[in-house]
């Protein structure tokens, strides 16, 4: 009987993580998956891939942690092999965890070390994976950078732009290099927000630029499609995901997640199957679409 109880509440959505409070902590930007309390679930145990991107090959922009990596996990157990994105050494050790997730489910994993917000660098991404895959049937511009702030005087205009400059231009730099090497079929999947539809009052640069994916989602799947490429764009809507960006800029990280109707944030791995499907044939029939993965918080 209590065997069956056990394996009820692991069901129910509002008990099958987590939830806060969590142990206070602090950690330097962007964190470190090991110093997590708890530490995240990105289905390194759990996911279980079907074939469904079996001989893809994808590119994921900031893939060593959090939800990044939680989808280079679920593509390679897919069957693609993968190109993960970061930013810098402080970030190494995690994305070679996350290359070796890759390699383990048998798919060859590219490390890409540097900063996305020069447009040199995100040619030299595409060119890499063009080199080593042949091409380029996934593209997730999911990299971002964001910063908790109590108020509008708090917030240093060199952060402002660090923002735009990390959330947005490299969508479009990636994009727009990436698009040439792209056979039709092929797929770009944007990482928006529920702060897109709901922001918060702590995240103004993070949320402006989440609303500007949601229109850049929109439009470039329009222009493509329109254009005759046969490439899809969509994107996802995360709402409060836990992931080392949380307690490295958010106050209160302790309580994080508490304001979603399920009580608790979100884990990597119960994100990543959004990118899967969008990724896969499956969604042939959806383009200009943003999926919420959000526990509950509106998006309309």
């Amino acid at each position: 009987m209590k065997k069956q109880k056990k394996q009820e509440n692991k069901s129910n959505p509002d008990e099958k993580y987590p939830v806060p409070p969590f142990p206070k902590q602090e950690q330097n930007p962007p964190g470190t998956e090991k110093d997590l309390k708890p530490l995240a679930d990105h289905g390194e145990k759990s996911y279980q891939g079907n074939g469904r991107l079996k001989g893809k090959k994808a590119i994921i922009t900031g893939g060593d942690s959090g939800i990044g990596k939680a989808i280079a996990i679920a593509f390679a157990r897919e069957g693609a092999d993968v190109l993960i994105s970061y930013l810098s050494d402080e970030e190494t050790e995690d994305a070679n965890d996350s290359a070796k997730w890759v390699e383990d489910a048998g798919q060859k994993a590219i490390l890409m070390k540097g900063d996305i917000r020069k447009e040199s660098h995100c040619k030299k991404i595409i060119d890499k994976a063009v080199a080593a895959f042949g091409q380029i049937d996934i593209l997730v511009n999911n990299a971002a950078f964001q910063m908790g702030r109590e108020s509008l005087a708090e917030i240093p205009t060199e952060e402002w732009i660090k923002t735009f400059d990390t959330n947005i231009h490299p969508m479009f730099y990636l994009s727009k290099s990436a698009v040439p090497h792209m056979k039709k079929g092929s797929s770009i999947i944007n990482t928006t927000s529920v702060n897109a539809y709901n922001p918060s009052e702590v995240l103004l640069p993070y949320a402006a630029t989440k609303g500007a994916i949601q229109n850049f989602t929109a439009n470039l799947s329009q222009i493509l499609l329109m254009e005759g490429k046969g490439i899809r764009v969509n994107a996802v809507a995360p709402g409060p995901i836990w992931t080392p960006l949380i307690p490295s800029t958010m106050p209160n990280a302790e309580k994080f997640g508490q304001d979603t109707p399920m009580g608790r944030p979100g884990q990597p791995v119960e994100v990543a199957p959004a990118y899967v499907f969008l990724a896969s044939d499956e969604a042939s029939y959806i383009a200009g679409a943003t999926l919420p993965v959000t526990g509950g918080r509106i998006t309309i």
